[in-house]
This record gives structure tokens, C-alpha cells and sequence, in this order.
């Protein structure tokens, strides 16, 4: 039999309000515990995620107090299993509580939830389940036992037991009502009614290769919201990183609004979709480029583009290009995306609270190779689209593929797209570090610059958007190869980009035609330069010659007032052509069949420009005049006043990325739009000129 005192104290004990209340408030803290650990991401985990958080802070204060006046309590107790399993569960709840306010503080005002903090809840919830449940049973099974039952104790043992289903229950009770209450209306699926399936319901993005997981339709919504990636401070330095890239503006582009009204107006609204997969996802995905609409391109896709979601959605890429990916709709955090107000701060805390669906549906491995940059950087058209047949365009992958930056097998000697047009950056980001790369650490402070730098310097400034002037600066700066990647330094060339080298004779004399060659090199772009839509950006080499007053003897490559390149100059570009060999020269490639001039450089080739002019003054004779015949880009100039002892020579490498034809064609010349240029390396040399005449 059980001592009458010590029965008394202990079922005192287990009538306690304040142990029943604080026991079932705890019960229910670790079974909503184990489940946002155990169960998949749903709308009722993120409820018990809220509640858990809610309720653990409120008990603190009367769970203490009971551990305290427990420990008081049976203190004097000698050492047995049930009171050292007491002191070990004493000892995982004072780690829980700790590690549960560290993990409230970081979620509420953090940037992102320590791992170590988030390891210790979860094996404290563990250790506490492992000792509690033998700490109890011990003790309810002693006290409820025939040989030792005192049926007071048994009363108030039993009375505890149900007191604690009582709360645990009602708690859950709570946590249902709130998820059914809370639960957000549905992502809406559905093409229109009214949708055209020209290439048959089995391809509805057709002629755009990109397909969805489901082969239907995804809300709008779903892959939109990328402001709330960077309003929660979480991902603010990327997201602003973001919103003036070309990624960014892909769909908001105005030219590319303009081409695609062409081609929507020429071919139907179905063909644009060809266009949808790489420039507008969002919009091609919920069914906006159909030929019932006038507006192909939704609100949201206009002004996101390639939004946060609708890339690192992408699971599965094919290198055959044209937007040949697999997009995954991922789950929506409660109240992600609310704008402004408690909603938006119970949306935050979740995602930093609750971050391991965020992490698992957001970031994959596959971001880390250039075929995923393939899936759009590869580019060709079919019979589908020009009537004719297949004719490859932009290939920024199989250049990269088939140059020098590419050694299979070798990372130490690889430059891939990411490591060139993502260098890494300084960063407080929560997906700072990486252990993938055989270069990096999860501790290296750094994450990936999501300005994807590269060659349009015209967008961001017509575009007026928010930090355009440094954007464009830094790209002007990447053309001319004069932001250092350290990253990559030791597998990088220095100086520029694209240089050129002025190669001109030793002196010349009077009577003597001139020639001088200027050479580019592609220096360290990891594909052709210039790349890209060829029928449409111009790289293009601009000679001055002068004598040492000044005084100009030649040029050629500058531009007029119209703001055209002059005729006869070096250009860097491609000349497509339709089936009945008219130029394209409204980027209405999808009348493309073949290509009748392209010029180039692929990765670590050089090509050069060769310029033949009179020495001033010369005295043409007929023996002069038959040879200058043959001679390209011959030019007379007019004798100077003063003698010429040299002549002065610069070569400068321009480039824009819109030609003007096309920029009239789209918005008129009297809007008087013109791409800028970019000078991404000039040369300069002296020829000296001898005294002696022929």
C-alpha cells in the first residue's frame, strides 16, 4: 500500500489545474510538432505551425512555473529510472523552450531560420517523447496497479488523462476549424472556353515546346508574385537584382511587344505562343495568347516575365531548345503574395518558419548546368512555323558547348554560363553558399547575381526602370570585359571582351595606296559574339584616320544623323532571308528559310577587316587607277593644305543591340527611338610619312 501522506501529495498533485492545462497544451505542442516534421506541406501544417508557435509562446511562463514547483516538489527523491528519465526530460523541454524562442525571433525578424537552432527543436522534441512517455507510464502504472492502487490517486490519475484529451483535443478541434477557415480558394487550372488548339489539345503551348507536369493549364497567380520574394527582406538583394534584368523585361520589351502584334496579326495569335515559352510564360501557361484576345500578353506575365516561380518551377529541360522544359505548378504558402497588412506577415513568417517545402519545390540541382539554360538559349525554326523546313538561329549553347570554356568531366577547367553571367556577390541572402560547386561552401557568404549580364543596354533605360542607369552601366562594363570574376580568374583572359588590333604599315609614302587591317579577337565570351538575334543587333568596326592636324583623311562604320550605320562598313551580323530570298528585316523570322550572309566569331577566333585608302595628295596615275580598282573600300581624299608627317589611326568595336530599320519599322521614325552604343574596345596607331615622292 501507498503511504496515506505521500498519496495525498501525489493525487494533490495530479489534480493540479495548472499541471492538466500546461500537460495538454504540451501534448498538443509535440503532435503538432511531430507532424510539421513527419507530414507533407498542407494548409493544415501550416495552421499547426502557427498554433505551435502561438500556443508555445503563451505556456512558457505557467510551463516553467510547473517544472519549477515539480522539481521542488520531488527533488528529495533518491535517483531511479523515473526520476532520472524527470531530469532528462527537464533537461530536452529547457532546450525546446530556448530553441523555440530562438526560432520565433529569427522567423518573425530573421531573414531565415538557423539550422542548428532548427536541429536541436527537433531532436528536443524527440528526446522529450523518449523520456516523458516512460517518465508517465512508470508512474500511472505504479499508481493504478491492484497491488498499490489508492483509489483517490487512481481517481486523480485518471481524471488527469482525461483532462489532457480534453485540451489536446480541443486544440485540434481549433486547428481544424482554422484550416478549413483559412484555406485559400483554389489556383483556377482551366484554359479559356473559347481557347484555340490549333496543333490539337494534346499541345496547347504548341508551337512553343514548353509543357506543364499536367499537360493543362496553371493560374496565373501561381507563377507570378515575385515583389513578395523580396518584401519580406528575405530575398530582397536577388529580387532587386532581378527586376531590371532581361529576364525581368522579357515580356515587357517593346519591341517584342511590337514583333509579337506583328506576328499576331500575320500568322494568328496561336504562332506567338512560339515566342510565350522563353519571352512570357506566365501568360502562354494561362491560356493569354489565344485568338480571342486582344491583349496576348497577360498583366502579370507583361510585367514579370520570367518570373521567380516560372523559372525555378522548371524540373526537366531538353538541350533541343525552343523552351523545351517541364514546368511544375508549385503549393502556395497561406496568405504568400497578400499585400501589406497581418496577412502578409503570417505569409513571411510561414515561409521562414515552415521553410522546407520552399526549399524542396524552389531550388534544384538543375539550375546548376547549362542545359538548363538550353532550354531557352538554343533557338530554331521548323516547318511548323516558316511552311519550308528546319533552320537553326540563336545557339548560345552548342557554341558554348563545342568551344575552349568546355572540358566534360572537368570543372576545374570549365566556365559554365552561371559561373560568367551569375557571378557570385557578397550576400545576406538565406540561400547564401552552396556545397554543390567544387569551388564553393555553404558558408561562403555569397549567392549568385541575378542580373544575368549581358549585352542589352537599350531596355532597362526605355523601359524606365527602377535602377536602370547602374544596370545599364554594369552591362556597358560587362561588354567591354571589365568586371573581374574572381571566381573564374584563373581560367579567364584579362582585358577586354572583344579586343581589336590595328595592324597598319610601317610609314607610308605619297602616291602609294594605304592599307590597314584592324583584327578581333573573341576574347572570353563563351559563345559567338555577337550572339543572339543576328538579324537584329549590329557589332561593327568604325576607322577614323587623320593627319597630326586633325584633319580627317578616312573613315568608315559611323553613323548618320538618322542615326544608321554608314553603307560599306564591317558589320558583325546575319542576313536571314525568306523562301523567295527577301531580306527579314523586321525580325519576322517566322518567315525565315535560310540565312544568305553571316559573320561571327566563335569563342577564341579572331577575324579581321582590311581598309584601303589614298595617301593624301597622291597623284593618281593610270597605273595607280588599275591597281586602286581592285582594291575594296578605296576612298580619295582631297590633298591637305598643310604637309602631313602621319597619319593617326583609330579602330573602335561598337555595338547596339537594335538596328535602327527594325526601330522604325516598330514605332515610326518620328518617335525618334535609336538603340544606344556601347564602344567595347577601340586601338589606336601612327603611321609615319616619308618625305620622298614616286
Amino acid at each position: 500500500m501507498v503511504k496515506p501522506g505521500y498519496a495525498a501529495q501525489k493525487s494533490s498533485e495530479w489534480q493540479s489545474r495548472l499541471l492538466r492545462s500546461v500537460s495538454g497544451l504540451m501534448v498538443f505542442e509535440t503532435l503538432t510538432g511531430l507532424s510539421i516534421f513527419l507530414l507533407p506541406f498542407s494548409v493544415s501544417n501550416q495552421v499547426m505551425v502557427i498554433l505551435h508557435t502561438g500556443i508555445g509562446l503563451v505556456c512558457i511562463l505557467p510551463f516553467v512555473w510547473y517544472l519549477v514547483r515539480h522539481w521542488r516538489t520531488y527533488r528529495s527523491l533518491r535517483l531511479s529510472h523515473e526520476t532520472l528519465t524527470g531530469y532528462f526530460a527537464l533537461g530536452a523541454t529547457l532546450v525546446l523552450v530556448i530553441s523555440g524562442l530562438v526560432l520565433t525571433w529569427q522567423s518573425v525578424v530573421g531573414t531565415r531560420i538557423g539550422r542548428v537552432w532548427d536541429l536541436s527543436h527537433i531532436v528536443a522534441t524527440f528526446a522529450l517523447v523518449a523520456s516523458v512517455v516512460p517518465h508517465l507510464a512508470t508512474v500511472i502504472v505504479r499508481a493504478l496497479a491492484p497491488a498499490t492502487r489508492e483509489p483517490a490517486l487512481a481517481r486523480a490519475v485518471k481524471g488527469f488523462g482525461l483532462s489532457t484529451m480534453l485540451w489536446t483535443g480541443g486544440l485540434i478541434a481549433v486547428a481544424v476549424v482554422g484550416a478549413l477557415w483559412v484555406a485559400p480558394a483554389p489556383f483556377v487550372n482551366e484554359l479559356p472556353e473559347d481557347y484555340s488548339y490549333l496543333y490539337g489539345p494534346e499541345r496547347p503551348f504548341a508551337p512553343s515546346l514548353a509543357r506543364t507536369s499536367t499537360g493543362g493549364a496553371f493560374d496565373a497567380r501561381s507563377l507570378s508574385g515575385s515583389a513578395s520574394c523580396g518584401t519580406a527582406g528575405c530575398h530582397k538583394a536577388i529580387y532587386d537584382e532581378w527586376a531590371v534584368s532581361a529576364h525581368r523585361y522579357s515580356a515587357m520589351d517593346a519591341a517584342f511587344l511590337a514583333v509579337q502584334s506583328v506576328m499576331g496579326k500575320q500568322n494568328g495569335a496561336e504562332s506567338t505562343r512560339y515566342c510565350g515559352g522563353c519571352h512570357d510564360p506566365i501568360s502562354l501557361f494561362s491560356g493569354t495568347k489565344n485568338i480571342f484576345v486582344e491583349d496576348l500578353t497577360s498583366l502579370s506575365g507583361y510585367q514579370e516575365g520570367i518570373s521567380c516561380v516560372s523559372c525555378h518551377s522548371i524540373s526537366e529541360t531538353d538541350v533541343q531548345g525552343n523552351a523545351n522544359y517541364v514546368i511544375s505548378q508549385p503549393g502556395r504558402y497561406l496568405f504568400e503574395g497578400a499585400d501589406g497588412g497581418p496577412r502578409q506577415l503570417i505569409g513571411e513568417f510561414l515561409i521562414k518558419a515552415y521553410p522546407r517545402y520552399h526549399v524542396k519545390s524552389l531550388q534544384h540541382k538543375l539550375f546548376k548546368s547549362p542545359e538548363f539554360c538550353a532550354a531557352c538559349h538554343k533557338q530554331f525554326i521548323d516547318e511548323e512555323i516558316n511552311q519550308v523546313g528546319w533552320v537553326q538561329l540563336q545557339n548560345q549553347f552548342d557554341n558554348w558547348r563545342k568551344s575552349r570554356w568546355n572540358t566534360p568531366g572537368d570543372p576545374t577547367k570549365t566556365v559554365e554560363c552561371r559561373e560568367c553571367h551569375m557571378p557570385l556577390v557578397a550576400s545576406e541572402d538565406p540561400g547564401r553558399g552552396d556545397d554543390l560547386d567544387y569551388n564553393r561552401s555553404p558558408t561562403d557568404g555569397k549567392h549568385r547575381s541575378h542580373r544575368f549580364l549581358a549585352a542589352n543596354q537599350f531596355m532597362p533605360l526605355a523601359l524606365e526602370l527602377p535602377g536602370a542607369a547602374e544596370h545599364v552601366a554594369l552591362t556597358e562594363k560587362w561588354l567591354r570585359g571589365e568586371i573581374d570574376v574572381p571566381e573564374i580568374a584563373d581560367k579567364w583572359r584579362e582585358g577586354p571582351a572583344v579586343p581589336i588590333r590595328i595592324v597598319a604599315p610601317p610609314q607610308v609614302s605619297p602616291g602609294e595606296p594605304v592599307t590597314i587591317q584592324t583584327v578581333l579577337t573573341n576574347n572570353k565570351v563563351g559563345h559567338d559574339f555577337p550572339t543572339g538575334p543576328l538579324d537584329i543587333i549590329q557589332a561593327w568596326v568604325e576607322v577614323e584616320v587623320t593627319d597630326q592636324n586633325g584633319n580627317v583623311v578616312y573613315r568608315t562604320g559611323q553613323r548618320d544623323s538618322s542615326h544608321f550605320i554608314a553603307p560599306g562598313s564591317f558589320i558583325l551580323k546575319a542576313e536571314p532571308v525568306d523562301q523567295y530570298g527577301n531580306l527579314i528585316d523586321r525580325h519576322n523570322l517566322w518567315e525565315m528559310v535560310g540565312v544568305r550572309y553571316r559573320r561571327s566569331l566563335f569563342p577564341g577566333l579572331s577575324d579581321q577587316a582590311e581598309f584601303t585608302f589614298l595617301y593624301p595628295g597622291a597623284i593618281v596615275t593610270a597605273g595607280t587607277e588599275t591597281a586602286l580598282a581592285a582594291l575594296d573600300r578605296v576612298v580619295a581624299v582631297p590633298p591637305p593644305t598643310d604637309a602631313v608627317t602621319e597619319l593617326r589611326v583609330t579602330a573602335r568595336l561598337l555595338y547596339r543591340k537594335t538596328d535602327q530599320f527594325l526601330l522604325n519599322f516598330l514605332f515610326t521614325e518620328e518617335a525618334g527611338i535609336t538603340a544606344p552604343v556601347t564602344v567595347m574596345s577601340e586601338d589606336h596607331a601612327t603611321i609615319p610619312v616619308t618625305t620622298g615622292m614616286r
